[in-house]
């Protein structure tokens, strides 16, 4: 049986204080909003492909929702980086998240097979992501609150 001490180790204590550093949480946050990012400058990048994305998903007229998913990615990610109203970023990405793979990856209308399989993984991995982005803004929003 495995013992429990509640007396911090020094490998331990050197973990905590990797976890808790500045630069560490900063680049866990950067890693959270890559996929707005990336989706964001793709979409700059090129405009027609975004533009048949917001076609292919029924979102018309395409260029404007193009151009608010770009500012909302752009946007929500920076203020999720940069702590400024990060509890508002990171709800606002959770909610984005949820809506977007309710509209993208409707895996129950899929035939069987790999695509519904692929479809099911990343419906249930963006669950994940929205809720980590649900944990980001509960720490923003009660770290005053702690002792």
């Amino acid at each position: 049986m495995e013992s429990h001490s509640s007396f911090p180790t020094r490998r331990s204590v050197r973990l905590v204080r990797i976890a808790t550093s500045r630069a560490a949480q900063t680049t866990a946050l950067v890693a959270l909003c890559a996929a707005y990012v990336q989706g964001a400058l793709t979409k700059i990048i090129d405009f027609n492909a975004a533009l048949a994305e917001m076609d292919h998903f029924g979102l018309h007229p395409a260029a404007f929702f193009a151009v608010v998913v770009i500012v909302f990615e752009i946007m929500a990610s920076a203020m999720v980086i940069s702590g400024f109203l990060r509890w508002a970023g990171a709800l606002a990405l959770a909610g984005f998240t949820l809506l977007a793979t309710l509209i993208a990856l409707r895996f129950w209308d899929m035939a069987p097979g790999m695509g519904q399989t692929q479809a099911m993984n990343a419906f249930f991995e963006h669950l994940g992501l929205a809720g980590a982005f649900v944990i980001v803004a509960a720490i923003d929003l009660t770290k005053d609150e702690r002792p």
